[in-house]
């Protein structure tokens, strides 16, 4: 699947690639006993421009209790820090030269995280995203990009069972453009199935926040009459493994052009 963190991309360059399990991870197995599998390292392929295609190989490290410590890639990384349950606080994020480039609070009401403030050295460059639930499930985040919040970039949520069926998009600009994604689902579960949480909310999209793998994506656009108008349509061939969890996924256009190709990697601990 082509992951994608649109609201959450300029907060966590990596957030895509995000997996962990914690103490309170509501999706870790029954039997603490088990074995927990990690996804240890992500190769992704962007086809954006089919003769020089882009790579990006993230490789992810866990303390002993399976919470993500790090993720390093070719010219970023990041550093994890948790409270004493296992929720994330705060999230660091360094330049290739190792200076910290920014850093990421979470904040919680409860047992649900609700914001996220990425804080930069240029306060103008702050951030805001905050997420509304419904029956426990993320159905809106919101990415303020000033103080008082003027032109929000908003992501709406429609789920089917526990898979998103419909994700909208709203950007917050002068000249505002809405895009919308529907997705069908196989039923296997997908890479970010023993993601903490937390994280699943953070990185946002249907991929992270559903249960299972979609296997078509079709991508409209709102015109200037309001009518949505389709544009593309993606079909994803997922391969798996032993575990029964996927370890390749390639997207195909609908004239069977390249569009993107995921390789995961996992551990157990």
């Amino acid at each position: 699947m082509k992951i994608k963190n649109y609201l959450f991309l300029s907060l966590i360059s990596s957030a895509a690639l995000l997996n962990s399990c914690s103490n309170t991870d509501e999706n870790e197995a029954t039997n603490p006993a088990e074995p927990k599998i990690l996804l240890s390292k992500v190769t992704t392929t962007f086809y954006g421009n089919p003769a020089n295609p882009d790579t990006d190989i993230a490789t992810l490290t866990y303390n002993s209790q399976g919470e993500l410590l790090k993720i390093l890639s070719e010219d970023k990384s990041s550093s994890f820090e948790y409270d004493n349950s296992g929720k994330p606080l705060k999230i660091n994020y360094y330049k290739a030269d190792g200076t910290l480039d920014y850093y990421s609070l979470y904040i919680y009401n409860g047992d649900q995280l609700s914001t996220i403030k990425a804080i930069y050295s240029n306060p103008d460059y702050n951030r805001t995203i905050n997420y509304t639930y419904e029956n426990g499930k993320v159905i809106t985040s919101t990415l303020c990009q000033s103080a008082n919040c003027t032109d929000p970039s908003i992501f709406t949520y429609t789920y089917s069972g526990e898979n998103i069926t419909v994700e909208t998009y709203i950007t917050g600009s002068t000249f505002s453009m809405s895009t919308k994604r529907e997705y069908l689902y196989d039923n296997q579960l997908n890479p970010f199935t023993y993601t903490n949480k937390y994280f699943k909310v953070s990185m946002g999209g249907a991929y992270v926040l559903s249960k299972n793998n979609y296997t078509t994506e079709r991508i409209s656009y709102k015109d200037g009459a309001g009518n949505w108008i389709q544009n593309q349509q993606i079909i994803y061939n997922v391969q798996y493994n032993s575990a029964q969890l996927p370890s390749q996924v390639i997207g195909k256009t609908s004239n069977g052009n390249d569009y993107v190709k995921h390789n995961y990697e996992y551990i157990t601990q």
